[in-house]
């Protein structure tokens, strides 16, 4: 059997069936594993993670062992498919956040707008250098200066409510005061935002409790194995669900401060 690699985040379920204890790894992604020790030979350390196969395993030797074996990594594997998918979830709401303005100007804001130039699409922060000369002002300046006049029109058509005004080989961008009623337009559309992110979170929990509960009466699996990951799987979600609550917090904090 091929090896496979365990911590953080990863084979969760098979530490916990196994009781495995090596290096203090008894402490893994979701919590303590129970600290049961076994004849287990100490794994080998394998980048963030440790090496893991059956030969590793003298309780797994036999034909029934090995189907076990794999029927628990079958379990983790859906956890850290959930997970991966919850992290990228989050990722798309902070990339969404970057482009809500606030009332300081922001790189961010503009960096990802796409330039129609040289016969294709580019992002302006492939363009252009970007800084910020004072606390409400953008300055863009190009590398080639055949991309000046697209990248002021790309801003224009976002929609950002900018107004960018070409001097010389460069494009300054000033951000006016947010009057209250737009900042709260603003906190009601990242409100809207993590809404959406959370409904994506709830998605993948669901595809992946329907993946668990499935593969439930698989041979090798008990009971408690699907129940333990099924709690490991809310752990997830519940996890997920708090950063993006937090990532909104801030984002109203950074857009109702005067």
């Amino acid at each position: 059997m091929g090896r496979v690699i365990a911590g953080s985040g990863k084979c969760q379920l098979l530490k916990w069936k196994l009781g495995f204890d090596a290096g203090g790894l008894e402490r893994g992604r979701w919590g303590a594993i129970p600290k049961v020790r076994t004849s287990l030979a100490k794994p080998r350390s394998h980048g963030m993670g440790v090496a893991l196969d059956s030969s590793m395993f003298p309780s797994i030797q036999s034909e029934e062992g090995l189907v076990v074996f794999r029927s628990l990594m079958a379990l983790d594997d859906f956890l850290l498919e959930a997970e991966e998918k919850m992290a990228k979830t989050e990722q798309v709401l902070v990339n969404e956040f970057a482009g809500v303005r606030t009332g300081k100007a922001s790189p961010a804001l503009i960096e990802n707008i796409l330039v129609e130039v040289y016969g294709s699409q580019m992002r302006i922060r492939e363009l252009a250098g970007i800084t910020t000369p004072e606390p409400r002002a953008l300055t863009i300046q190009p590398w080639d200066a055949a991309s000046l006049h697209p990248i002021e029109k790309a801003i224009q058509k976002a929609n950002l409510g900018l107004t960018p005004s070409v001097h010389g080989r460069a494009i300054r961008i000033f951000f006016p005061e947010l009057s209250e009623e737009r900042r709260q337009e603003f906190v009601k559309i990242i409100r809207k935002m993590t809404e959406d992110g959370r409904v994506a979170v709830r998605h993948v929990r669901r595809d992946a409790m329907d993946q668990l509960r499935k593969h439930g009466h698989d041979s090798g699996v008990t009971e408690d194995d699907v129940e333990h990951a099924e709690k490991e799987l809310q752990k997830l979600t519940d996890e997920y669900i708090g950063k993006l609550e937090t990532h909104l917090a801030h984002k109203e904090k950074e857009i109702m401060t005067v």
